[in-house]
């Protein structure tokens, strides 16, 4: 387990700096303030609710940008590349704050608790820093320590914690030298560190009074770090803690609420004597330490609330691997197998669950919640510093996710894996994962009759906000996603991973994606904010987007491609988009980089940067025409900067294929006209 430095030493020993790892130039510092704070500017995802209305989780926080507060900081400006740290911020920007500098937030309603996502420089060496980070409230100072020891990812995947390390793969494709270096170049080496990520954390502050509307909160950096950044603040006002009497209380059965000692026999022991009373098991207000999974079954498990309770664990290694491939353990809550016959009727909510991975291991089982659940539901949650949230590996059904907050993974908040069925994640928030957000993957076992709705998907550093990969008969609808940084898109739907085929069909309904769409650095294309992939089959179970809008995005509103060595060998066809708006595309409403065909019917589009449909098909060039062909079904409208979208000399297959158009940034998104 990395251990964090003195304080003193990890200060002076924070060489990797934001400012070297941001390559996006900033705007001029804010002046001192001496005017009375502004009204305070709430937003979800970056943008005026207004344009979110009705989609995303409703959660119990307001929003505010730093970059929208009073600073006499430095609000960095907007940009949306890969390894940058405005890349990785919520709406592309932050404030930096050199030492002593501050930012100061207008409270818009009664708050008690706070959420600070910023950033601060790693070690030297890796292994993060920790820095307090100075709160005053009427004049009462509050600290709060930021660490990046949770942060800080480089190189190639699965990724290293080392920002001076080589290349761990030198037999892959290296964008940045369009060479393999052991075959090419062997004699390349990047530049150092080597393709930073994941610069973002953050940490919840409980107060011990309630704050009115119209105070202000400042944040102050601290001395000793070259740069403090903050992204946003989250405020809340926090009910008292849940009692819960008639229950197995986890203190009579010796568990430390100081955290002091291990808590896990005395859980365990709490469970045991449940499935026999039938009574819940309750963990009070307080931290209990937990080193290891807890294997539940058939019991219901309460806190506090995610605010009082938490269940925190260290990373523990091996020692020797585990028959699933694990080198480590961890804090978390687990079904049995599945091959065991999993578990049922578990139900675990109003508490926290908060890890210690630091590293990417792609066979370790440290997940928040773990296992195979049938008839089970996991409400309330807070999960922060797991590999994953939650990963379900079936076969198995009929579980509920919802109105939980999962932030600052590894990898993905929840994965959906292999034979899960009948089964949703609801009123779910997700922010800063290290892959996908939400996902369904049908690997071995067929997906089917699952529903993610109406949950909100921030800053996935790699991969897609929400993905399925496979499956039967699901449904993605009124989600929020914002802000997918590297190698992914918004929404996603990939005949890839060795999933089972798409069957019956699937459906995108009433989604919002803001800021999605970026560039794919191994392609070195731009793809959609829904993007539909083809590699290792072809997708000809039925696509339905219907009422989706697409605000923003950074290149295309919709990509259907497949790999360039299987192009003449796959298809996407029976995809079909109804009532859908595009409001501002820095290329194309439509890229289409494969064989097959979609609908298209009442898509209105503005602001497109470039031609409305770019259709490539399978890049053959066929003299009838594009490999893939567009149904105009009417209603179609709108366009940008080169006429009409639908054009009609577009159609019905017409090759209009510009490989890597230019990039025109549009408008803000803004309300749509009512007909």
């Amino acid at each position: 387990m990395t251990r964090p430095l003195p304080a003193v030493a990890a200060l002076a020993a924070a060489s990797v700096t934001l400012a070297m790892l941001a390559a996006a130039p900033v705007a001029t510092a804010a002046p001192p303030w001496s005017t009375p704070p502004p009204d305070p500017i709430v937003t979800r995802a970056g943008l005026d609710p207004a344009l979110t209305e009705g989609r995303g989780a409703g959660v119990p926080f307001l929003e505010q940008e730093a970059e929208n507060a009073r600073t006499n900081g430095t609000v960095l400006d907007a940009g949306r590349d890969a390894y940058t740290v405005a890349g990785e911020a919520s709406g592309r920007s932050a404030v930096s704050l050199a030492p002593g500098q501050w930012v100061e937030f207008t409270l818009p309603a009664p708050t008690n608790a706070i959420t600070v996502r910023y950033s601060i420089p790693d070690a030297a060496q890796g292994g993060g820093i920790t820095a307090p980070l100075r709160i005053t409230t009427k004049n009462k100072p509050y600290t709060l320590t930021m660490t990046s020891q949770y942060a800080y990812l480089y190189n190639q995947y699965p990724f290293t914690n080392d920002p001076n390390a080589g290349l761990l793969h030198p037999d892959w494709w290296i964008t940045e030298c369009s060479c393999v270096p052991q075959f090419d170049l062997p004699d390349f080496e990047p530049a150092k560190p080597f393709r930073p990520m994941k610069f973002f954390d953050e940490e919840r502050v409980l107060f011990d009074k309630t704050y009115q509307a119209g105070d202000t909160i400042r944040l102050t950096a601290p001395h000793g770090v070259e740069a403090t950044v903050i992204d946003l603040v989250d405020t809340e006002l926090v009910g008292p803690p849940v009692q819960v009497r008639e229950a197995e209380n986890v203190l009579e059965y010796g568990a430390d609420k100081h955290g002091r000692r291990d808590s896990a026999p005395a859980i365990e022991k709490a469970i045991a004597a449940a499935q026999k009373s039938g009574l819940p098991v309750y963990l009070p207000t307080g931290t209990y330490r937990v080193d290891r999974h807890i294997i539940v079954d058939d019991v219901t498990i309460v806190g506090a609330g995610h605010w009082y309770t938490k269940v925190k664990g260290r990373e523990v290694a091996l020692s020797k691997p585990a028959p699933d491939g694990s080198v480590h353990n961890g804090v978390g809550f687990y079904g049995k197998d599945a091959a065991d016959g999993g578990s049922r009727d578990v139900h675990i909510s109003g508490l926290a669950i908060e890890g210690d991975v630091r590293e990417r291991i792609d066979t370790d089982q440290v997940n928040g919640i773990g296992g195979a659940f049938s008839d089970s539901t996991f409400r309330d949650l807070h999960i922060q510093h797991t590999k994953v949230g939650i990963w379900l590996d079936g076969p198995m059904s009929n579980v509920t996710i919802d109105h939980a907050i999962i932030v600052d993974q590894i990898a993905d908040a929840v994965n959906f894996h292999r034979g899960v069925t009948d089964s949703r994640v609801v009123n779910t928030f997700v922010r800063n994962t290290g892959d996908d957000g939400l996902a369904m993957w049908a690997e071995t076992d067929q997906n089917a009759g699952n529903v993610f709705e109406r949950n909100t998907v921030q800053s996935p550093t790699l991969a897609n906000g929400i993905a399925i990969y496979g499956g039967r008969d699901n449904t993605v609808a009124r989600n929020l996603v914002a802000d997918p940084v590297r190698e992914g898109s918004g929404l996603h739907a990939g005949a890839r991973f060795g999933a089972q085929p798409f069957e019956g069909a699937l459906g995108f309904t009433d989604n919002t994606t803001v800021r999605a769409g970026g560039f794919e650095l191994n392609w070195r294309i731009g793809l959609g904010s829904l993007w539909i992939y083809a590699l290792d089959r072809s997708i000809d179970g039925a696509i339905r987007v219907t009422g989706d809008h697409y605000l923003d995005s950074t290149y295309n509103a919709i990509m259907m491609v497949s790999e360039w060595a299987v192009r003449n060998d796959v298809a996407i066809t029976d995809v079909a988009f109804e009532d859908v708006r595009v409001d501002g595309t820095g290329t194309s409403v439509l890229s289409a980089r494969v064989a097959g065909g979609a609908s298209f019917e009442n898509v209105d589009a503005r602001g497109v940067g470039a031609v409305g449909i770019n259709n490539c098909g399978s890049f053959n060039f066929p003299p009838t025409g594009s490999e893939f062909t567009v149904a105009d079904l009417g209603g179609n409208d709108g366009g940008g900067t080169t006429g009409a979208w639908m054009a009609e000399w577009e159609l019905p297959n017409t090759i209009t294929c510009d490989d890597r158009p230019p990039v025109v940034a549009p408008p803000p998104p803004s309300p749509w006209a009512q007909p």
